[in-house]
């Protein structure tokens, strides 16, 4: 249970981090849709290890391979599933947390839910999870510009307390991409690099906030009451790893205003009501409304860090750690292809499910 998400647009992930691989099956994508594997990779490629001096070294190429649901490049209508196999993984670096509790992590709260845990780099719980949500969201994001020109972008926004000023209207994934960091602020950027290579040498961790814009959302998706958009966003980016907080729109700085303040007026711009102002963050009553769809993410500092901590073994005595093996200093540079799949995951669901009921 809980490994599949999506109605129409179903996914199910499968694999662990020091298995034999780890990939996803896609379920209700419609066919005739041209995809390939290097498409996909473009995206695994952004989310892989060791593609700078700022993540974990560990050496994955994250080759992608399409086992069903592709003919001829095209999508048939049937399952789509896609595996990429484990290569790098030193399951031994590991022995010491098959014993001990990492805290903060999913170790003790696993192994209490099951009596049983995969301790080798985390199993199920460990980010390499997200490549099958990474794969399938490089489908849906295709999807989603074929049929309604919807574009997706998400970027570094704060590192600790280094804050980028980022334009949501007009930022590009040239920008995003510019720096190893992925926040288009190029000044800030190298502020947080160099804070995150701080942090690194001293075998510490630290978080920030990840924002996504969504461009040419069409009217109308969304549910009422229990399937509103901005819930199955939530849902979507809650789901992914470290992550500790949800925003859309004005989010908790919107509790600063009085109503007139925070209200979004309507006027005509040709033959489409519009908002001035765009607090609502391009959803209102759980229905997108057309303009841009704004959700930040807050990611904690990763949990795994080479200090030594207080804990707890699996014979319920107290002991200390220090944890080994390769880890993110910092997750937020590899996690911006993660929250650009989940969002197109949920508004390509939904925008079938309008199709459906249209």
């Amino acid at each position: 249970m809980g490994n599949t998400f999506g109605h129409l647009f179903r996914i199910t992930t499968y694999g662990e981090s020091h298995g034999g691989g780890v990939g996803v099956i896609i379920d209700g994508c419609p066919p005739r849709i041209e995809i390939s594997e290097a498409e996909i990779q473009v995206d695994l490629d952004r989310r892989k290890p060791g593609q700078s001096k700022i993540t974990t070294p560990r050496k994955e190429e994250d080759k992608c391979e399409i086992l069903a649901g592709v003919f001829e490049g095209k999508t048939l209508g049937t399952p789509i599933s896609i595996l990429v196999r484990n290569k790098d993984a030193r399951s031994q670096d590991y022995s010491e947390m098959s014993e001990k509790f990492r805290p903060s992590h999913a170790d003790a709260t696993y192994q209490a839910k099951y009596g049983i845990r995969n301790w080798q780099g985390g199993g199920r719980s460990s980010a390499r999870e997200t490549i099958g949500r990474v794969a399938a969201g490089s489908i849906a994001k295709k999807i989603l510009h074929q049929v309604a020109g919807v574009e997706i972008i998400a970027y570094v926004k704060r590192i600790q307390n280094l804050e980028a000023i980022i334009d949501s209207d007009t930022v590009t994934l040239a920008q995003v991409e510019s720096n190893i960091v992925r926040c288009p602020d190029s000044e800030m950027a190298e502020k947080m690099i160099s804070a995150i290579e701080l942090v690194r040498r001293d075998g510490n961790s630290i978080g920030g906030i990840i924002e996504c814009v969504a461009r040419n959302v069409p009217v109308g998706l969304g549910a009422p009451v229990f399937d509103k958009l901005e819930a199955d966003l939530a849902k979507a980016i809650m789901s992914l790893p470290a992550t500790k907080g949800f925003e859309i729109g004005s989010g908790f700085e919107g509790t600063r205003l009085t109503g007139r303040e925070h209200n979004d007026e309507f006027y005509r711009d040709g033959d489409r009501t519009r908002t001035i102002t765009n607090r609502s963050g391009g959803i209102q009553g759980g229905i997108s409304n057309g303009e841009n769809i704004i959700i930040r993410a807050a990611f904690k500092p990763t949990a795994t860090i080479m200090q030594e901590q207080k804990t707890v073994d699996i014979h319920g005595e107290e002991t200390t750690l220090i944890a080994r093996g390769r880890h993110d200093p910092c997750v937020l540079p590899r996690a911006v292809p993660m929250v650009e799949a989940m969002v197109a995951l949920v508004l390509c669901d939904h925008l079938l499910r309008q199709k459906a009921i249209s």
